[in-house]
């Protein structure tokens, strides 16, 4: 396996032939019936019945998708809110994932500088070698609040230089309040994220962070709900690994997406979390499968990489 992290995603998605990754954001009142009503398991007020619940959803939802994506993205908030218990749960099931063989994006949009971003990036980043953490994995590469500037996004950068993984900076984000700020203008009409992403892409075009697969380590997130005018970013950075939200449930269409991909169907990173993981939720998956919840994530996997490739081959 490759030890740069470009490198590993070209891999990873040229192997599974798709730009699709899954994301998970666990809630345990959306989980399915025969979970939530498992013995130990039945009591979302309960810390660790409501964690266990949650570590055996996605756990499952894993080796569902694992073989299908090259990746999985974990938004740490969803493990957060259980404290200590949610964390622990969030780093085994990172450890689950490397058996898989996925890539592991953790979601955690940290950002500061000094010394307080090095700790977050050794928190966040760093396999550490503490006497009884021997064996806790962190993320193959984490999303970054990069607002700070250069001083903010650079500690994050070395650590994942030092580790063989790679950072997402937020850049344009799929929010629909998102316009008001990151597309404000300066006086040469520059628009803010425009401006964001120059930063970003000084980071990551320095020579050491370029992979054999001509990709950086450093990557940008960019909504598949943004603006058309977002796709330029595409052709102004080419060593950039673009991750970008927005597929599925917050109405992004796979033509909105794949607009971030090379023609070989590299480069974009396209993440989908509700529709995929709740997919037993959707009728026409129901009417299917009736309450099989795995078969229809199943499907719903298969659907997703079916519309994308059938997008990707409309472009070219």
């Amino acid at each position: 396996m490759a030890n740069h992290f470009g490198d590993r995603l070209c891999e990873a998605v040229k192997s599974k032939k798709t730009s699709l990754i899954v994301g998970l954001d666990p809630v345990y009142g959306r989980l399915p019936s025969p979970i939530r009503s498992h013995r130990d398991m039945n009591d979302e007020f309960d810390a660790a019945a409501a964690v266990d619940a949650i570590f055996d959803f996605c756990t499952q939802v894993m080796r569902i998708v694992g073989p299908m994506v090259p990746a999985v993205k974990m938004n740490i908030a969803f493990f957060e809110k259980y404290l200590w218990e949610g964390i622990e749960s969030y780093y085994a099931l990172i450890s689950e994932a490397e058996d898989l063989g996925l890539e592991i994006i953790g979601d955690v949009k940290r950002g500061d500088i000094g010394h307080t971003a090095q700790m977050y990036a050794a928190a966040h980043l760093e396999n550490p070698e503490l006497v009884g953490l021997e064996d806790t994995l962190a993320p193959d590469a984490i999303t970054v609040n990069g607002y700070t500037g250069t001083d903010g996004i650079e500690p994050f950068a070395a650590v994942a230089d030092k580790q063989g993984k790679g950072i997402f900076v937020l850049v344009r984000t799929s929010n629909a309040s998102a316009a008001a700020i990151q597309d404000f203008t300066d006086a040469d009409g520059q628009r803010m994220y425009e401006k964001m992403a120059e930063v970003v892409a000084e980071i990551a075009n320095k020579p050491e962070r370029i992979g054999s697969s001509g990709y950086s380590n450093v990557g940008m997130v960019v909504g598949g709900t943004s603006p058309d005018v977002t796709t330029a970013l595409r052709d102004k950075f080419e060593s950039i690994w673009f991750l970008v939200p927005g597929y599925g449930s917050q109405g992004a269409s796979a033509k909105d997406c794949i607009r971030f991909c090379k023609p070989d169907s590299t480069g974009a990173l396209i993440n989908a979390s509700r529709s995929i993981i709740y997919a037993y939720e959707k009728p026409q998956y129901k009417e299917q499968f009736g309450d099989d919840w795995k078969r229809c994530i199943e499907q719903a996997v298969i659907d997703a990489k079916v519309d994308l490739a059938n997008a990707m081959q409309s472009k070219l």
